[in-house]
């Protein structure tokens, strides 16, 4: 009963855009897995830095520069890289499927942008895969060549005392198999996914995540812990937000006892609305629901299908990334019990949509880190509204822009005049167009939901690509929380000027002019 009204709350929650404030939780002690009210405050800052700037500036260079930042945790990726022709490897910054005009601050390899191969940071045991359908990725030469630098940036950082993390993709085995992706409710694998990542449910998928542990912390046995991206279905597209319903969700679901057909049935009724028959009026209904909350469910129940079977279908998505979660604590805990988990997610009321409600994940693991991810929030208008114009050209668009607008709860009036092109992904000069009040409302309703949900804390992740004034300001939300941890990603957009304002910021409370 508790988790379906935990459910029915999230759901509200997307469909209302209106978070109630909750009351910010005060004394966490961060080294302590239980919050303790009682104990005095303690803070940390913490940096993410991806390997291949430790490889290019080397560890000491990175660590000297964050000590004087004040940082007291890093999370790094256990990967090394080097630039590459064109077309070859990855593009760095991620281009996000060409939406992203991103470049980095800080010079990689000495550019601000460029093509990179990769290669894991030390040499697999594939003694640990060889009862999975997944193997590791080689060790290269790249490996023998500069693994050796993300290690000393490991323990440089351990010597200075600080927390040290792994980074690693939650559900993204190398060489993913197609019967292991998501589907959408009519089968098919979601065209133009942003996040490649496995079905939650997959056997496979959960066998390569206990051997990666094991190897992972076999060779680097004295990290802190291991944080996650992506333990959940991202929503960047419409698509991606329907998923899944494939062959492993559906055994899943019905060895639990969850009623997976009546949830497929609702999903595909909504698929079929927003992709067939949506209009103008249906937009004004939302609006209008939203004015007048306390009547429903939310503004978009009763459209298409029963609230009840729309809540059943979210509370699968939940109780799938929470048991997903749980399989990651408990691999750690074969190895390591001692070892942290920290789960990335989305944030409300996006995580609804994702299935990483903080309330039942708040039991499996040590810290929550709910990303501020303010340019992908923008993204995503754009995004959603350029679908739904393509699939029903005669919508009115500033209606449109205003319904996902309040939807996603990133302003904070309804009456807006605003169109596609007021959204998007910014430029690196431009600050990002969502609101600071929406911002903290996002981070208190994650604090709130952590605290009833389990003893984990509350670590928010704020980006650092912008401006530098959008940045600190940006950065100012989580900064003046209560959250015991406040990370900032990545170390790439952290340029000298950025790396003092945050620094004066978090020591004092004042932005350095």
């Amino acid at each position: 009963m508790a988790a379906r009204v935990l459910v029915i709350f999230a759901v509200i929650a997307v469909a209302f855009g209106g978070i109630p404030r909750f009351p910010a939780s005060e004394g966490m002690v961060l080294n302590d897995r239980r919050l303790r009210p009682d104990s005095p405050p303690s803070r940390t800052l913490g940096i993410t830095v991806i390997g291949d700037y430790i490889v290019s500036e080397g560890a000491e260079r990175v660590l000297d520069r964050l000590q004087r930042l004040g940082v007291g945790a890093v999370a790094c990726s256990p990967t090394v890289a080097a630039p590459s022709a064109k077309g070859e490897g990855t593009f760095a910054p991620p281009d996000d499927a060409g939406s992203s005009p991103r470049r980095f601050d800080r010079p990689l390899f000495g550019r601000e942008a460029l093509w990179l191969i990769s290669a894991p940071s030390y040499a697999p045991d594939t003694r640990c895969y060889e009862r999975c359908a997944y193997r590791p990725a080689p060790a290269t030469a790249l490996t023998r060549a500069h693994g050796e630098e993300i290690s000393r940036f490991v323990n440089g950082a351990l010597a200075r005392e600080w927390q040290v993390y792994l980074q690693v993709p939650a559900a993204r085995p190398p060489g993913l198999r197609d019967e292991d992706r998501p589907r959408l409710p009519d089968g098919r694998v979601a065209p133009g996914r942003l996040a490649d990542t496995a079905s939650l449910a997959s056997p496979a998928v959960r066998a390569h995540v206990r051997a990666w542990v094991r190897d992972l912390l076999q060779h680097y046995p004295e990290v802190t812990g291991i944080r996650i991206d992506w333990p959940e279905y991202p929503c960047y597209t419409i698509g991606e937000a329907f998923q899944d319903f494939g062959p492993h969700v559906a055994d899943w679901a019905r060895q639990r006892g969850f009623d997976f057909d009546a949830a497929h049935r609702a999903a595909r009724q909504w698929y079929r609305k927003l992709h067939e028959t949506l209009t103008n009026r249906d937009l004004q209904r939302c609006l209008e629901r939203r004015a007048g909350a306390e009547k429903g469910l939310s503004p978009l129940a009763g459209l298409v299908a029963p609230g009840d079977a729309l809540v059943d279908w979210l509370q699968i998505k939940s109780a799938l990334c929470a048991d997903f979660v749980a399989h990651w604590r408990a691999s750690i805990g074969e190895w390591d019990a001692t070892r942290q988990l920290v789960v990335q997610s989305f944030m409300p009321p996006f995580a609804t949509l994702t299935g990483c409600d903080a309330s039942p994940v708040a039991a499996h693991c040590d810290v929550i880190a709910p990303k501020l991810y303010t340019m992908h929030w923008s993204q995503m208008v754009k995004f959603w509204a350029d679908h739904l114009l393509a699939c029903h050209p005669g919508l009115d668009e500033t209606l449109l822009v205003r319904v996902l607008v309040c939807l996603m709860d990133i302003a904070e009036t309804d009456d807006m005049d605003a169109r596609i092109t007021d959204y998007g992904y910014p430029k690196p000069h431009e600050a990002h167009p969502i609101s600071p009040a929406s911002q903290r409302r996002k981070l208190d309703t994650v604090l709130h939901q952590a605290g009833i949900g389990g003893t984990a804390k509350v670590g928010p992740m704020v980006h650092a690509y912008g401006p530098p004034d959008d940045v600190v300001r940006r950065f100012g939300v989580a900064a003046d929380s209560a959250c015991p941890i406040v990370w900032i990603t990545r170390y790439g957009y952290l340029g000298d000027e950025k790396l003092l304002r945050i620094a004066a910021r978090w020591r004092t409370g004042r932005v350095a002019e």
